[in-house]
């Protein structure tokens, strides 16, 4: 047992980390019902990240991370741009194409690469065993920025995400709060995708806010819940990735799945009480 949080104290931290932004945001995300806005976020610094490779730089090098801020930048330009008052085509469609056209395009450009097979494998699972004591105190600066600067601005950002044609109808400059609330989420988005990759990256953002969803109405009770989720989950996936030797990154995301099927069969259980 003491070899275990040896070795595992610091992905178990970077994830407890990654649980508390995320889960905030993942409530924003669910408001706004445009789900998939993290996975395209994260696939587009992927592909910035990609870019950076083309060009001789490594995967964990600050001008790869440059990169991909970038691209996230650019995303999170066109997902503040394409939400309007009255949507003809709903923005959940345009952020699918977004997904879809960035994922390809770095597929694409990795296959230009000797080692593609593994660094797209690194973009869609991460290795967080191999988080560094700098890096986690980079995302815990960071995000305890941003988290302050998201507390400042509570009650625009929560309006915006939950009651938008209220929103639009007291004058509110929507369009330029979504820039900012997708600036803020593509910083976040960029420096986790560079640690736990992008599929862990959506299963923190989605899975915790969801299971809080399911048994609770106010922000601070589902805010509980879902960092009480993230954290359970976080031990238990990283626990049986060390003595099955499971990969890490996958595992978590499977006891994610798991712990979500649970909770639901629970909700329903309760409901029927």
């Amino acid at each position: 047992m003491n070899d275990f949080f040896l070795i595992m104290w610091k992905p178990l931290l970077a994830c407890l980390i990654l649980t508390g932004i995320h889960v905030y945001l993942g409530i924003h995300v669910i408001e706004r019902k445009v789900i998939f806005v993290d996975l395209a976020l994260a696939q587009i610094a992927a592909l910035g990240a990609t870019c950076a490779i083309l060009f001789g730089y490594e995967l964990h090098s600050s001008v790869t991370y440059w990169f991909s801020l970038l691209a996230t930048v650019l995303g999170a330009l066109i997902f503040s741009i394409t939400r309007t008052r009255h949507e003809k085509i709903p923005q959940e469609a345009i952020i699918g194409i977004v997904y879809a056209m960035a994922a390809a395009a770095a597929i694409m450009i990795l296959s230009r690469s000797a080692e593609g097979d593994e660094h797209i494998r690194s973009m869609l699972i991460g290795n967080v065993l191999l988080v560094s004591v700098p890096q986690i105190i980079k995302i815990l600066l960071l995000y305890s920025l941003l988290g302050v600067f998201h507390w400042y601005f509570r009650r625009i950002f929560i309006l915006i995400s939950t009651k938008p044609v209220l929103a639009f109808q007291r004058g509110m400059n929507v369009k330029l709060w979504d820039l900012v609330f997708y600036l803020t989420f593509g910083v976040v988005v960029t420096s986790s995708v560079q640690i736990a990759g992008v599929l862990l990256v959506f299963s923190y953002l989605i899975v915790p806010a969801v299971a809080a969803i399911l048994f609770a109405t106010k922000l601070s009770t589902r805010l509980l819940l879902g960092w009480a989720t993230g954290t359970v989950v976080s031990f238990l996936g990283i626990t049986i990735s060390y003595f099955l030797d499971f990969p890490t990154g996958a595992t978590i995301i499977c006891v994610f799945g798991t712990v979500l099927v649970i909770l639901a069969v629970l909700k329903m259980v309760k409901v029927r009480l």
